[in-house]
Protein backbone atom coordinates (compact mmCIF):
# COMPACT_ATOMS: atom_id res chain seq x y z
CA UNK A 1 0.00 0.00 0.00
CA UNK A 2 1.38 3.43 -0.94
CA UNK A 3 2.25 6.03 1.69
CA UNK A 4 -0.30 8.39 0.12
CA UNK A 5 -3.04 5.80 0.49
CA UNK A 6 -2.08 5.17 4.12
CA UNK A 7 -2.16 8.90 4.79
CA UNK A 8 -5.59 9.21 3.18
CA UNK A 9 -6.97 6.28 5.18
CA UNK A 10 -5.65 7.67 8.45
CA UNK A 11 -7.49 10.93 7.78
CA UNK A 12 -10.70 9.37 6.49
CA UNK A 13 -10.31 11.32 3.23
CA UNK A 14 -10.05 10.29 -0.40
CA UNK A 15 -6.62 10.01 -2.03
CA UNK A 16 -7.69 12.76 -4.47
CA UNK A 17 -8.50 15.19 -1.64
CA UNK A 18 -5.22 14.45 0.16
CA UNK A 19 -3.14 14.84 -3.00
CA UNK A 20 -4.86 18.13 -3.87
CA UNK A 21 -4.26 19.39 -0.33
CA UNK A 22 -0.56 18.52 -0.54
CA UNK A 23 -0.30 20.05 -4.03
CA UNK A 24 -1.77 23.35 -2.87
CA UNK A 25 -5.01 23.41 -4.85
CA UNK A 26 -7.20 26.39 -3.89
CA UNK A 27 -10.42 24.35 -3.79
CA UNK A 28 -9.27 22.51 -0.64
CA UNK A 29 -10.71 23.98 2.54
CA UNK A 30 -7.98 25.64 4.66
CA UNK A 31 -8.86 23.49 7.69
CA UNK A 32 -8.59 20.33 5.60
CA UNK A 33 -5.27 21.44 4.08
CA UNK A 34 -3.83 22.12 7.53
CA UNK A 35 -5.04 18.75 8.85
CA UNK A 36 -3.50 16.91 5.88
CA UNK A 37 -0.19 18.74 6.16
CA UNK A 38 -0.01 18.11 9.91
CA UNK A 39 -0.73 14.40 9.43
CA UNK A 40 1.83 14.18 6.63
CA UNK A 41 4.45 15.77 8.85
CA UNK A 42 3.57 13.43 11.75
CA UNK A 43 3.92 10.41 9.46
CA UNK A 44 7.12 11.84 7.96
CA UNK A 45 5.40 11.53 4.58
CA UNK A 46 7.50 12.63 1.62
CA UNK A 47 5.77 12.71 -1.79
CA UNK A 48 7.56 11.15 -4.72
CA UNK A 49 8.71 14.16 -6.80
CA UNK A 50 8.20 12.37 -10.12
CA UNK A 51 4.74 11.16 -9.17
CA UNK A 52 3.83 14.59 -7.88
CA UNK A 53 4.96 16.22 -11.11
CA UNK A 54 2.94 13.73 -13.12
CA UNK A 55 -0.10 14.29 -10.90
CA UNK A 56 0.10 18.04 -11.41
CA UNK A 57 0.11 17.57 -15.21
CA UNK A 58 -2.73 15.03 -15.17
CA UNK A 59 -6.25 16.32 -15.78
CA UNK A 60 -8.37 14.62 -13.15
CA UNK A 61 -11.61 13.03 -14.32
CA UNK A 62 -15.14 13.25 -12.97
CA UNK A 63 -17.40 10.45 -14.19
CA UNK A 64 -21.17 10.46 -14.67
CA UNK A 65 -23.19 7.53 -15.98
CA UNK A 66 -26.30 8.30 -18.02
CA UNK A 67 -29.20 5.91 -18.63
CA UNK A 68 -29.72 5.45 -22.36
CA UNK A 69 -32.08 3.89 -24.86
CA UNK A 70 -31.10 2.46 -28.25
CA UNK A 71 -29.95 5.33 -30.47
CA UNK A 72 -30.33 7.97 -27.74
CA UNK A 73 -27.74 9.42 -25.38
CA UNK A 74 -29.21 10.11 -21.98
CA UNK A 75 -32.48 11.75 -20.92
CA UNK A 76 -32.62 15.25 -22.50
CA UNK A 77 -33.05 16.96 -19.13
CA UNK A 78 -29.47 16.11 -18.14
CA UNK A 79 -27.58 17.16 -21.27
CA UNK A 80 -27.70 20.97 -20.90
CA UNK A 81 -27.19 20.68 -17.16
CA UNK A 82 -24.07 18.52 -17.61
CA UNK A 83 -22.71 20.86 -20.29
CA UNK A 84 -22.75 23.72 -17.76
CA UNK A 85 -21.35 21.40 -15.10
CA UNK A 86 -18.49 20.37 -17.38
CA UNK A 87 -17.59 23.98 -18.14
CA UNK A 88 -17.34 24.80 -14.44
CA UNK A 89 -15.26 21.70 -13.69
CA UNK A 90 -12.90 22.58 -16.55
CA UNK A 91 -12.15 25.88 -14.83
CA UNK A 92 -10.64 23.79 -12.01
CA UNK A 93 -8.71 21.46 -14.32
CA UNK A 94 -11.25 18.65 -14.06
CA UNK A 95 -12.59 16.72 -17.05
CA UNK A 96 -16.20 15.50 -17.13
CA UNK A 97 -16.50 11.98 -18.55
CA UNK A 98 -19.99 10.88 -19.71
CA UNK A 99 -20.65 7.15 -19.84
CA UNK A 100 -23.84 5.76 -21.43
CA UNK A 101 -25.40 2.86 -19.53
CA UNK A 102 -27.98 0.69 -21.31
CA UNK A 103 -29.40 -0.87 -18.14
CA UNK A 104 -28.87 -1.36 -14.43
CA UNK A 105 -27.36 -4.83 -14.83
CA UNK A 106 -23.93 -3.64 -15.91
CA UNK A 107 -23.89 -0.29 -14.13
CA UNK A 108 -22.08 -1.43 -11.00
CA UNK A 109 -19.49 -3.26 -13.12
CA UNK A 110 -18.84 0.06 -14.86
CA UNK A 111 -18.37 1.79 -11.50
CA UNK A 112 -15.91 -0.87 -10.36
CA UNK A 113 -13.89 -0.65 -13.58
CA UNK A 114 -13.74 3.13 -13.30
CA UNK A 115 -12.54 3.18 -9.72
CA UNK A 116 -10.38 0.05 -9.67
CA UNK A 117 -8.64 1.28 -12.82
CA UNK A 118 -8.29 4.78 -11.34
CA UNK A 119 -9.98 6.25 -14.41
CA UNK A 120 -12.12 8.59 -12.30
CA UNK A 121 -11.28 10.64 -9.21
CA UNK A 122 -14.85 11.72 -8.42
CA UNK A 123 -18.39 10.89 -9.53
CA UNK A 124 -21.69 12.64 -10.20
CA UNK A 125 -24.72 10.38 -9.75
CA UNK A 126 -27.91 11.27 -11.65
CA UNK A 127 -31.44 9.85 -11.63
CA UNK A 128 -31.07 8.61 -8.09
CA UNK A 129 -33.04 5.75 -6.58
CA UNK A 130 -34.48 5.55 -3.09
CA UNK A 131 -32.19 2.60 -2.35
CA UNK A 132 -29.21 3.45 -4.52
CA UNK A 133 -26.41 0.90 -4.69
CA UNK A 134 -24.17 3.43 -6.46
CA UNK A 135 -24.32 5.80 -3.50
CA UNK A 136 -23.61 2.97 -1.06
CA UNK A 137 -20.65 1.79 -3.17
CA UNK A 138 -19.08 5.25 -3.49
CA UNK A 139 -19.55 5.93 0.22
CA UNK A 140 -17.86 2.64 1.12
CA UNK A 141 -14.94 3.39 -1.22
CA UNK A 142 -14.51 6.93 0.13
CA UNK A 143 -14.79 8.45 -3.36
CA UNK A 144 -15.89 12.11 -3.52
CA UNK A 145 -19.32 12.29 -5.15
CA UNK A 146 -22.49 14.35 -5.37
CA UNK A 147 -25.95 13.37 -6.56
CA UNK A 148 -28.54 15.09 -8.69
CA UNK A 149 -31.54 13.93 -6.71
CA UNK A 150 -32.07 12.48 -3.26
CA UNK A 151 -32.08 8.98 -1.80
CA UNK A 152 -33.72 7.40 1.25
CA UNK A 153 -30.57 8.43 3.19
CA UNK A 154 -29.96 11.87 1.73
CA UNK A 155 -28.76 13.22 5.05
CA UNK A 156 -25.57 11.18 4.56
CA UNK A 157 -24.41 12.57 1.19
CA UNK A 158 -24.12 15.75 -0.86
CA UNK A 159 -27.00 16.41 -3.26
CA UNK A 160 -28.90 19.01 -5.22
CA UNK A 161 -32.55 18.46 -6.09
CA UNK A 162 -35.76 20.23 -7.03
CA UNK A 163 -38.79 20.14 -4.78
CA UNK A 164 -40.84 17.96 -7.12
CA UNK A 165 -43.21 17.00 -4.33
CA UNK A 166 -44.25 20.62 -3.77
CA UNK A 167 -44.35 21.25 -7.53
CA UNK A 168 -46.79 18.41 -8.20
CA UNK A 169 -48.92 19.31 -5.21
CA UNK A 170 -49.21 22.87 -6.52
CA UNK A 171 -49.92 21.75 -10.10
CA UNK A 172 -52.75 19.47 -8.93
CA UNK A 173 -54.18 22.28 -6.80
CA UNK A 174 -54.13 24.63 -9.79
CA UNK A 175 -55.92 22.05 -11.90
CA UNK A 176 -58.55 21.62 -9.19
CA UNK A 177 -59.00 25.41 -9.01
CA UNK A 178 -59.99 25.42 -12.69
CA UNK A 179 -62.61 22.73 -12.18
CA UNK A 180 -60.73 19.44 -12.59
CA UNK A 181 -61.75 16.64 -10.25
CA UNK A 182 -60.42 13.55 -12.05
CA UNK A 183 -56.71 14.37 -12.07
CA UNK A 184 -54.79 11.27 -13.11
CA UNK A 185 -51.08 10.72 -12.66
CA UNK A 186 -48.77 9.20 -15.26
CA UNK A 187 -46.04 7.92 -12.95
CA UNK A 188 -42.47 6.80 -13.52
CA UNK A 189 -41.16 3.67 -11.70
CA UNK A 190 -41.35 4.29 -7.97
CA UNK A 191 -37.83 3.12 -7.15
CA UNK A 192 -36.68 6.37 -8.79
CA UNK A 193 -36.61 9.09 -6.14
CA UNK A 194 -37.93 11.87 -8.37
CA UNK A 195 -40.88 9.68 -9.39
CA UNK A 196 -41.66 8.77 -5.78
CA UNK A 197 -41.62 12.39 -4.62
CA UNK A 198 -43.70 13.71 -7.52
CA UNK A 199 -46.31 11.03 -6.99
CA UNK A 200 -46.36 11.88 -3.28
CA UNK A 201 -47.09 15.52 -4.10
CA UNK A 202 -49.97 14.51 -6.40
CA UNK A 203 -51.42 12.22 -3.72
CA UNK A 204 -51.14 14.96 -1.08
CA UNK A 205 -53.11 17.35 -3.30
CA UNK A 206 -55.82 14.75 -3.88
CA UNK A 207 -56.08 14.24 -0.13
CA UNK A 208 -56.32 18.00 0.39
CA UNK A 209 -59.17 18.11 -2.14
CA UNK A 210 -60.97 15.08 -0.73
CA UNK A 211 -60.75 13.42 -4.14
CA UNK A 212 -62.00 9.90 -4.81
CA UNK A 213 -59.85 6.83 -5.57
CA UNK A 214 -56.58 7.96 -7.27
CA UNK A 215 -56.28 7.10 -10.95
CA UNK A 216 -52.75 6.39 -12.14
CA UNK A 217 -50.58 4.32 -14.44
CA UNK A 218 -46.85 3.63 -14.07
CA UNK A 219 -44.59 3.39 -17.13
CA UNK A 220 -41.04 4.10 -18.22
CA UNK A 221 -40.14 7.84 -18.20
CA UNK A 222 -40.13 8.08 -22.00
CA UNK A 223 -42.47 9.21 -24.79
CA UNK A 224 -43.45 5.57 -25.37
CA UNK A 225 -44.20 5.16 -21.65
CA UNK A 226 -46.40 8.25 -21.61
CA UNK A 227 -48.26 7.12 -24.73
CA UNK A 228 -48.91 3.69 -23.18
CA UNK A 229 -50.12 5.23 -19.92
CA UNK A 230 -52.45 7.74 -21.60
CA UNK A 231 -53.97 5.03 -23.78
CA UNK A 232 -54.84 2.98 -20.70
CA UNK A 233 -56.18 5.91 -18.70
CA UNK A 234 -58.41 7.11 -21.53
CA UNK A 235 -59.97 3.66 -21.83
CA UNK A 236 -61.35 3.75 -18.30
CA UNK A 237 -65.09 3.99 -17.76
CA UNK A 238 -64.65 7.37 -16.03
CA UNK A 239 -61.59 8.82 -17.79
CA UNK A 240 -59.58 11.70 -16.34
CA UNK A 241 -60.03 15.35 -17.24
CA UNK A 242 -56.36 16.08 -16.52
CA UNK A 243 -53.06 14.20 -16.81
CA UNK A 244 -50.22 15.13 -14.47
CA UNK A 245 -47.12 13.47 -15.97
CA UNK A 246 -43.89 12.65 -14.13
CA UNK A 247 -41.74 13.99 -17.00
CA UNK A 248 -42.13 16.10 -20.14
CA UNK A 249 -41.10 13.10 -22.24
CA UNK A 250 -44.04 11.14 -20.84
CA UNK A 251 -46.35 14.13 -21.38
CA UNK A 252 -45.28 14.39 -25.04
CA UNK A 253 -46.18 10.72 -25.50
CA UNK A 254 -49.54 11.40 -23.84
CA UNK A 255 -50.22 14.24 -26.32
CA UNK A 256 -49.78 11.75 -29.16
CA UNK A 257 -52.30 9.37 -27.57
CA UNK A 258 -54.81 12.21 -27.20
CA UNK A 259 -54.42 13.25 -30.81
CA UNK A 260 -55.06 9.70 -31.99
CA UNK A 261 -58.40 9.79 -30.16
CA UNK A 262 -59.35 13.16 -31.58
CA UNK A 263 -58.96 14.90 -28.22
CA UNK A 264 -57.42 18.36 -27.91
CA UNK A 265 -55.00 18.89 -25.04
CA UNK A 266 -55.94 22.00 -23.11
CA UNK A 267 -59.53 21.89 -24.34
CA UNK A 268 -60.78 18.32 -23.82
CA UNK A 269 -58.15 17.31 -21.28
CA UNK A 270 -55.36 19.15 -19.48
CA UNK A 271 -51.78 17.83 -19.64
CA UNK A 272 -48.83 18.96 -17.50
CA UNK A 273 -45.28 17.59 -17.45
CA UNK A 274 -42.06 18.32 -15.58
CA UNK A 275 -38.58 19.40 -16.81
CA UNK A 276 -39.52 22.22 -19.21
CA UNK A 277 -37.58 20.62 -22.05
CA UNK A 278 -36.85 22.98 -24.96
CA UNK A 279 -39.14 20.86 -27.13
CA UNK A 280 -42.08 21.40 -24.75
CA UNK A 281 -42.62 24.93 -26.08
CA UNK A 282 -42.96 23.57 -29.62
CA UNK A 283 -45.37 20.65 -29.22
CA UNK A 284 -48.84 20.97 -30.71
CA UNK A 285 -50.24 22.56 -28.61
CA UNK A 286 -47.35 23.88 -26.48
CA UNK A 287 -46.96 21.75 -23.34
CA UNK A 288 -47.49 23.10 -19.85
CA UNK A 289 -44.65 22.06 -17.57
CA UNK A 290 -42.67 22.93 -14.46
CA UNK A 291 -38.95 23.23 -13.74
CA UNK A 292 -36.37 23.84 -11.05
CA UNK A 293 -36.39 27.58 -10.46
CA UNK A 294 -32.63 28.05 -10.85
CA UNK A 295 -30.79 28.73 -14.12
CA UNK A 296 -27.42 27.36 -13.01
CA UNK A 297 -28.06 23.90 -11.56
CA UNK A 298 -25.14 22.45 -13.53
CA UNK A 299 -22.67 24.97 -12.11
CA UNK A 300 -24.07 24.51 -8.62
CA UNK A 301 -23.58 20.76 -8.95
CA UNK A 302 -19.97 21.30 -10.07
CA UNK A 303 -19.28 23.73 -7.21
CA UNK A 304 -20.64 21.17 -4.79
CA UNK A 305 -18.33 18.47 -6.14
CA UNK A 306 -15.33 20.82 -6.06
CA UNK A 307 -16.13 21.50 -2.41
CA UNK A 308 -16.25 17.75 -1.71
CA UNK A 309 -12.86 17.33 -3.41
CA UNK A 310 -11.65 20.05 -1.08
CA UNK A 311 -12.77 18.05 1.96
CA UNK A 312 -16.03 19.86 2.73
CA UNK A 313 -18.46 17.81 4.85
CA UNK A 314 -21.22 16.28 2.72
CA UNK A 315 -23.82 17.24 5.31
CA UNK A 316 -23.08 20.91 4.57
CA UNK A 317 -23.75 20.38 0.85
CA UNK A 318 -27.44 19.55 0.55
CA UNK A 319 -29.74 21.78 -1.50
CA UNK A 320 -33.43 21.51 -2.37
CA UNK A 321 -34.46 24.13 -4.93
CA UNK A 322 -38.02 25.39 -5.50
CA UNK A 323 -39.97 24.34 -8.58
CA UNK A 324 -41.90 26.87 -10.67
CA UNK A 325 -44.91 26.24 -12.89
CA UNK A 326 -44.62 26.94 -16.63
CA UNK A 327 -48.24 27.16 -17.89
CA UNK A 328 -48.81 26.92 -21.63
CA UNK A 329 -51.68 25.84 -23.88
CA UNK A 330 -52.27 22.37 -22.38
CA UNK A 331 -53.05 23.87 -18.96
CA UNK A 332 -56.74 24.21 -19.85
CA UNK A 333 -59.77 24.29 -17.53
CA UNK A 334 -62.25 21.44 -17.14
CA UNK A 335 -65.29 21.47 -19.39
Amino acid sequence: MSNLKLLAQSLGLSITTVSRALDGYSDVAPATRERVQAAAQAMNYRPNPAARSLRRRKAEAVAVTLPTEPGRFGPPIFLNMLAACGQRLAEEGLDLMLLPIAGRAGEMDTYRRLLDGRRADAVIVVRTRLEDERVAFLTERGIPFVTHGRTARSEEHAFIDGDGEAGFREAARQLAATGHRRIAHIAAPQDLTFAHLRRRGWLAALEDLGASEPLEYTAQPTEAGGYEAAQWLLQQSDPPTALLCATDSMAIGALSALKERGLAAGRDIAVIGHDNLPSAAFTDPPLSSMEIAAPDVGRQLADMLIARLGGRDARELQTILPVRQVPRSTHGPAD
